[in-house]
């Protein structure tokens, strides 16, 4: 019995041995199949495991970044196998390779790849984007002339500051595009390569317009001084006064944005008939400053205070005495007026201020800002973000069409919308084309409402209430304002059916249930504001999934998500102004949510969140 056992323990170890070498050949197998570099159809097929180490030997090679399910990457696939074909013949030759970045993740992320194909040619180890067409006579063209023994990378046209040298550089400058960034941002390295583009060409024009970069986390003071608190902050400098950038993010679109910006602030006006046409046909405020000659102190100051205001406004300013006689002012005043379709006998038709009274440009902007809009003005998908961002707004919604033959249609409306709106100065107040909101208009319930004219307040908060469905005067609106002054009004919520099997690791939240579940005082909750056609949110998804089936057993913890295209968010504490936005609301404290921030959003680094601000709900709970 003793042999036998000894027989049988002796089988077991020698059949555990071969399993072990099985496996590990298995592995060595896996691993020299990963590192091999392969080709398919003349180009070399490239990932994370074998990249670096094919690339460091070589002096150039031409590498596309592609994802299988592209359209415009299958288009040029038997473009680029050519491109290899000819490359391959050259004299050195030189390599032709893609990477699936749907596969390569690290790869992606390293070279920061954020569309499909993208090309890069790779010198001596160094990334070389490119950004030519995608035909094989400029790409072929492009390769050689980098493989040139003599090429080398361009030294960077963005201007590097430090606390060092940041004062001279920029108050020397006309004008200066700044970023303020963090060196492990995101979004910083996805704009890095599109600003480094843009300032290539602005230095080539003249005079030219600089582009200058500071690291924020290493310039801590420089950071502190112009308020950075997000990455990246971009500020336009003028002689080395700072207003916001708040244009695009992409070579072309930096580079007309800051062309725009190195003009004059202000339009010179020189005839009446120019004036004519902008009260007769214009659409936004009038804003003139009137002077005698180009030297004028106060011309300056006005042109200060246009350069705040440049991305709101259109100023103008003249010189002509036919001009002022002809608007009623006198030399040396600011005057701000509304188009003719706009005015009303509630209203003055002129707001002046004398130039010479402002102790600095702060004044002439304020009296700009303060008389911006008329009492009634005409909201648009054009001007809303910019004239109609103040609330609670008034929004009379019917067919808005202001030439001649239905004007006098529009301002029929429009003038009952006047009667009731000079007793609310408090409140904003526009007419709307319900065609152009034909989507707001369905979020409040109102689309099929049959009235020819409807009404909605949307408050500062966020919400909005609609009028019921009636015939529409002036009493009507004065008691739905008046209703709402009073705080008589329910909001309308846009929200998603309540989901009928909610038992998944991970909650679903509608507006409808955003109370029942995130608001719920018994339960930590982790909940996602996300959009589905984010592609940040579709990355985090198998994440949160996992999170989900982490925490599933945890009591009184609740990982949840709300598509916040679909629904509104029923509380301000809530806001997501970007995709995904991830807030842990403690049981205790549901009205003070924590966002999450300065994590990585990896399993890990959630977790990490949830325990850390978990352990500040119980310790607050047992005291």
């Amino acid at each position: 019995m003793g042999a036998k056992r000894l027989w049988g323990r002796f089988l077991y170890f020698l059949l555990t041995m071969l399993v072990l070498v099985s496996c590990e050949s298995d592995t060595e197998e896996m691993s020299l199949d990963e590192t091999e570099v392969k080709e398919e159809n003349g180009v070399l097929v490239l990932n994370d495991a074998n990249f670096d180490t094919y690339i460091a030997d070589k002096d150039t090679v031409l590498v596309e970044f592609y994802a299988p399910w592209c359209g415009h990457c299958k288009q040029f696939a038997p473009e680029y196998e050519k491109i290899a074909q000819i490359l391959k013949e050259n004299v050195p030759p030189i390599p032709v390779a893609k990477v699936d970045a749907t596969e390569a993740t690290k790869l992606a992320e390293k070279y920061d790849i954020g569309g499909y194909p993208t090309i890069k040619i790779f010198k001596k180890g160094q990334s070389v984007d490119y950004d030519g067409s995608r035909t094989e006579t400029a790409i072929v063209a492009k390769v050689k002339e980098v493989s040139n023994p003599d090429w080398t990378i361009p030294p960077e046209a963005t201007i590097v500051l430090t606390e060092a040298n940041f004062d001279e550089v920029v108050e020397a400058a006309d004008i200066i595009l700044v970023e303020f960034y963090a060196p492990w941002c995101g979004h910083c390295k996805r704009l890095a390569p599109e600003y480094e583009k843009a300032a290539q060409e602005l230095s080539k024009r003249t005079p030219a317009i600089p582009l200058a970069k500071v690291d924020a986390t290493a310039e801590v003071e420089l950071a502190k001084r112009y308020s950075v608190t997000g990455y990246p902050t971009l500020k336009i400098f003028r002689k080395g006064k700072s207003y916001d950038y708040n244009g695009p993010r992409e070579k072309y679109g930096i580079i007309d944005f800051m062309i725009e910006q190195a003009g004059p602030p202000s339009t010179l006006v020189q005839t009446v008939k120019q004036v004519q046409e902008h009260l007769k046909d214009g659409t936004d405020v009038i804003v003139i400053g009137i002077f005698t000659d180009k030297h004028e102190k106060e011309l300056q100051l006005y042109q200060d205070a246009a350069n705040t205001l440049r991305d709101d406004f259109k100023f103008y300013h003249t010189f002509s005495s036919d001009v002022a006689s002809f608007l009623k002012v006198q030399i040396g005043q600011l005057l701000v007026m509304h188009p003719d379709r706009f005015q009303s006998k509630y209203e003055p038709k002129q707001h002046l201020f004398k130039i010479k009274d402002a102790k600095s440009e702060e004044d002439l902007k304020e009296h700009v800002l303060k008389h911006a809009l008329p009492l009634v003005g005409h909201r648009t998908k054009a001007n809303e973000a910019k004239r109609y961002n103040k609330h609670p707004l008034v929004v009379v919604y019917y067919t808005v069409d202001f030439s001649y033959d239905h004007r006098a249609a529009t301002q029929y409306w429009r003038n009952k919308v006047l009667d009731v709106a000079k007793d609310f100065p408090e409140y904003t107040f526009s007419i709307a084309n319900e065609d152009d909101y034909a989507s707001e208009l369905n979020d409040l319930g109102l689309d099929d409402s049959g009235e020819e004219v409807n009404v909605a307040i949307l408050d500062a908060n966020g919400k909005k209430y609609a009028k019921d469905p009636e015939e529409f005067d002036s009493d009507s609106l004065r008691e739905f304002v008046m209703n709402f002054k009073k705080g008589k009004l329910k909001p309308v919520l846009k929200s998603q059916p309540v989901p009928k099997n909610n038992k998944g690791p991970v909650k679903l939240v509608v507006a409808k249930t955003f109370e029942e579940i995130v608001l719920d005082k018994t339960s930590d909750v982790l909940i996602e504001f996300y959009a589905p056609w984010c592609g940040h949110c579709k990355s985090l998804e198998p994440v949160y999934n996992d999170l989900g089936k982490k925490y599933r057993s945890t009591p009184n913890l609740v990982i949840a998500k709300m598509d916040a295209t679909a629904n509104d968010i029923p509380n301000d504490k809530y806001k997501a102004e970007g995709f995904p936005t991830i807030y842990f609301a403690p049981r205790n404290k549901k009205q003070n949510p924590i966002k999450f921030e300065g994590h990585d959003r990896d399993l890990e680094g959630l977790s990490k969140f949830i325990e850390e601000h978990r352990a500040k709900s119980k310790t607050k709970e047992e005291l």
